[in-house]
């Protein structure tokens, strides 16, 4: 299976992929990662499996290369850059779902609750975040265990 059909280009998105999709431009999600999008004057594309690429962000917040609003994912890379990593493509894509289910925009309080409890109890805002643990830490690029513990 070459780069290209792994990275979904070659069938369109299926059903829960649309369905997915329309979830988050009805909860507004997208929507918001759209504004973002272009107040921060990145190049949009249409990408795999239903999601929209934002590449070349470039504001200082938030410091990950690439997350996601909606099905909108925002990377500081270009999008070549982005579509040759489909593991973190893949762990982008499970953001976007857990916005859907989290019925949009809510989800933003609920992560940073979920970073927030990781960083107290692991030192790093990913490695106990459910969130990211439910996307992939060494996808997403965090660390399997950090250096403390809860105690």
């Amino acid at each position: 299976m070459t780069l290209r059909q792994r990275a979904g280009f070659l069938s369109g998105p299926t059903t829960a992929q649309q369905l997915r999709r329309a979830a988050n431009f009805l909860n507004g999600s997208t929507l918001a990662g759209l504004a973002v999008a272009l107040a921060a004057r990145t190049r949009i594309r249409r990408g795999p499996r239903g999601m929209i690429i934002a590449a070349g962000y470039r504001w200082r917040l938030p410091f990950a290369q690439a997350y996601t609003l909606g099905n909108v994912v925002l990377c500081r890379s270009t999008a070549g850059d982005l579509l040759s990593r489909p593991e973190l493509l893949g762990h982008e894509e499970l953001h976007c779902s857990q916005y859907a289910w989290c019925l949009g925009l809510p989800f933003i309080p609920l992560y940073l609750a979920a970073a927030g409890w990781s960083v107290i109890r692991t030192g790093n805002a990913g490695t106990g975040n459910v969130f990211e643990r439910r996307a992939g830490l060494a996808a997403g690029g965090y660390p399997l265990t950090a250096g403390r513990r809860a105690q």
